[in-house]
């Protein structure tokens, strides 16, 4: 998983009783360092066999792991660029499997978590975000109607991240502009459905970035404002009317 930073934090499978091992990538550098093994829990050895993981707003890299090989017993660490730090898991962690897990970036910043059942959990990571990892709005209408489609124009549309990872099998990238606005009066929430976002890039920095949003037939009419929100770090507001 890419970090805000410019770090990678990569994790791995393990043979049966082995720990897994990390290593952390410098994209600044060009150079990759030796990562914590993650630690036993109660004597038993844990690894990313096919293991989801996501980066939090904050930064943070959260990570499945369980016994390998694919056995069951799931363990969640948090990565913040120093150390892992076991948390705590949903309810149905002790009879999953690593690669039973899957995570999703929600624009509201929390993660979807399932697992195979029919139970699925959010996790809502502490913290927040750095004001520099903002998706940054330079031109946007100050006048939409409902149904019609419109340009929004800024940087880091894309994010600083991918989002959400899972193994080799399934991603849950989430690098892409949302367009949310909210209802002055009534402080709902609508989102437009985004199209042809000129870059799926991250990091891009200072690059110039655009997407197209179309404002949904049940958004509310009347004095509103507007972000763009990506992997669910928001911009800040920009006054918009939806007629």
């Amino acid at each position: 998983m890419l970090r805000p930073d410019g770090t990678v934090f990569a994790a791995g499978a393990s043979p049966a009783g082995t720990p897994g091992h990390t290593a952390i990538y410098n994209t600044k550098t060009k150079k990759w360092a030796k990562g914590p093994d993650f630690p036993r829990v109660n004597g038993v050895a844990l690894a990313c066999d096919d293991a989801p993981s996501a980066v939090e707003i904050n930064g943070n890299v959260l990570v499945m792991t369980a016994p390998p090989v694919f056995n069951l017993g799931a363990v969640f660490f948090e990565w913040n660029g120093t150390s892992l730090t076991k948390i705590a898991g949903p309810p149905n962690a002790k009879i999953d499997g690593a690669y039973y897990g899957h995570f999703l970036e929600l624009p509201s910043g929390q993660l979807l978590f399932s697992d195979f059942s029919k139970d699925v959990e959010l996790f809502t990571p502490k913290g927040t975000f750095k004001a520099a990892w903002q998706p940054k709005i330079t031109s946007a209408p100050t006048s939409v109607t409902k149904g019609k489609t419109y340009v929004i124009k800024g940087t880091q549309f894309s994010g600083l991240t991918t989002g959400a990872a899972y193994g080799d099998d399934f991603q849950d990238s989430t690098n892409y502009a949302l367009v949310r606005i909210t209802n002055n009066a009534t402080k709902h929430v609508f989102y437009a459905k985004t199209t042809n976002p000129s870059s799926y890039a991250v990091q891009t920095g200072t690059l110039a970035e655009s997407t197209h949003f179309t404002v949904s037939s049940t958004t509310e009419t009347g004095p509103s404002t507007l972000v763009v929100v990506t992997n669910g770090i928001p911009s800040a507001a920009k006054a918009v009317t939806v007629n």
